[in-house]
């Protein structure tokens, strides 16, 4: 399979509102993926008119899957999706080489993108010029479109700062940044230095996007596109509606639905991924017996954590209807 190259620019990544899809598994001895349940979750989140769909993200515990199962996964949903659903694959690995092998894999299966995140076993080799090559080598031989995921935590600290997407931006196959870091002043570098894609005058070929929703309009404001937010497994249709919002100039609404949903979102927040996909079940109806993590993530079994939780996340319920 050839790459993209720098010899033609990539497609831009959609905007609006993309979902890390959650994981599902048996709660046997080796803890397979539940198949039944992940296939009425994808259908869920595709029949509800999401912008794009996460596969092996974060919250989809990317790194407790093997690869077999991720292009299983990539499989299923673009089996399920319609063509013109953007599927992203998250893709990361401990060199170079094997995440281009995740992501010529992905691109295999059906995935339109890569999240690709920075390598961080040697961390403490990885300086601002070895994350730059990195990223981009990656986008020189991917065969589909790279978006940077910038999560310092989940990567020892490693930060991909404004001057590093400076660079990275330039790149023709590199059409993107998720910032789970919560840099809204990212967001509107990169919107000054490659432009808005709300502004008329400008193209925003090099996107940015919120990490989480609870900062969506403030990332809106600021130039981005949109955002990968976990919150939207449970509350698909208010996080679109959010957006729709503002596409639409109905700023006020869509800052006060985004007030109200703040109050959810830290719920899965501080409940983790374990709490995340306990909540989901709990409330879409799905067996409590699927919703944990691949071992050795914790059970989510603290009565009290889980009434907190579930106090939390129920404040958005009646937006999602």
């Amino acid at each position: 399979m050839g790459s993209l190259g720098s010899s033609s620019a990539a497609k831009a990544y959609p905007p609006g509102i993309h979902v890390p899809s959650l994981t599902w598994f048996k709660d046997g001895d080796q803890q397979e993926i539940d198949w039944e349940v992940q296939e009425k979750h994808l259908r869920f989140l595709i029949d509800s008119g999401l912008h794009g769909i996460v596969i092996a993200g974060t919250n989809g515990e990317a790194a407790a899957l093997t690869r077999d199962e991720k292009m299983q996964l990539i499989r299923l949903a673009r089996s399920l999706a319609p063509s013109s659903l953007p599927i992203t694959a998250g893709s990361s690995g401990g060199c170079t080489l094997a995440v281009l092998e995740d992501i010529r894999a992905a691109h295999a299966a059906g995935a339109d993108y890569a999240l690709v995140l920075v390598p961080s076993y040697f961390h403490f080799a990885m300086t601002r010029d070895a994350i730059r090559d990195f990223f981009l080598e990656v986008a020189d031989k991917a065969p589909v479109p790279v978006v940077v995921y910038n999560f310092p935590g989940v990567v020892s600290g490693l930060d991909v700062d404004s001057e590093l997407l400076s660079v990275l931006g330039r790149h023709p196959n590199i059409v993107g940044v998720k910032l789970t870091c919560g840099g809204i002043a990212k967001v509107e570098r990169v919107a000054a230095e490659f432009g808005s894609f709300w502004s008329k005058s400008k193209g925003g070929e090099f996107r940015a996007l919120a990490g989480q929703s609870d900062w969506l309009v403030p990332a809106l404001a600021a130039g981005g596109t949109g955002c990968i937010t976990g919150l939207a497994n449970l509350y698909p249709k208010a996080c679109i509606r959010m957006f729709d919002l503002w596409v639409e100039g109905k700023l006020a609404e869509a800052m006060e639905l985004q007030i109200e949903m703040s109050k959810c979102e830290v719920g899965f927040g501080q409940g983790g991924i374990n709490g995340t996909k306990w909540v989901v079940a709990h409330l879409l109806g799905y067996p409590e017996s699927s919703s944990h993590c691949r071992r050795p993530y914790p059970k989510f079994a603290d009565e009290k954590k889980k009434e907190w939780v579930l106090s939390k996340v129920k404040l958005c319920s009646h937006l999602e209807k």
